[in-house]
């Protein structure tokens, strides 16, 4: 397969490439590195990397921003940060990337656990995750050519936890093998319009 992951540099995505690639095709991009590049808050860009990449058999999400702060600090400036980037981002991902995927091709998108548990300070990100979830939902019901769609939402991953375990109180942190098997399920089975929950 021809996989295209986006943030396949990143903390997760590393994870998820290493598992990949050695019986797959993987284009690498991120925002300034690897094979090609995009910044998904802007549908040109978008547009773009697709053109350079061409055709594809699966399209992987893992990236996206949203800003973290107390609920009474947070601007509306503030939470469409989160909206353009995260949630617009992947949303436009699959509208534009639709015509750039091969018949019964997929989509993975990401959220994280913040959906179902949100933690202090989430209040942006958890409603961008929750969001993601309810489009997966209802644009599989009508993606075409055999085109699927799934997000995987993640607790803390083991490899984040020193950066991010005073956030997440309590959590276990999953084993990234565990979290790039979540991925893989999405890419490689059949699943279709389903959240992927990696709990430890």
């Amino acid at each position: 397969m021809k996989i295209l992951i986006i943030g396949a540099n990143g903390t997760i995505g590393k994870a998820v490439t290493r598992s990949l690639e050695a019986k797959h095709e993987i284009i690498k991009v991120g925002k300034t590195s690897g094979d090609l590049q995009v910044d998904i808050s802007d549908p040109t860009s978008i547009e773009k990397m697709f053109e350079n990449s061409g055709k594809v058999d699966a399209i992987v999400c893992i990236a996206g921003d949203a800003k973290w702060d107390k609920f009474d600090n947070l601007s509306e400036e503030d939470f469409y940060v989160g909206i353009k980037s995260k949630l617009m981002g992947q949303v436009n991902l699959v509208r534009i990337g639709r015509k750039y995927l091969n018949p019964n091709g997929s989509f993975t998108l990401t959220t994280g656990i913040l959906a179902d548990h949100p933690v202090d300070k989430t209040t942006s990100a958890a409603m961008v995750n929750g969001g993601i979830h309810s489009f997966v939902k209802a644009a599989a019901l009508e993606l075409e050519n055999g085109l699927r769609i799934n997000a995987v939402s993640a607790d803390l991953v083991e490899d984040a936890k020193d950066k991010y375990e005073d956030y997440f109180p309590g959590h276990t942190p999953v084993p990234m093998a565990k979290v790039a098997y979540g991925y893989k399920k999405s890419i490689l089975g059949k699943l279709n319009g389903e959240i992927i929950r990696i709990l430890a």
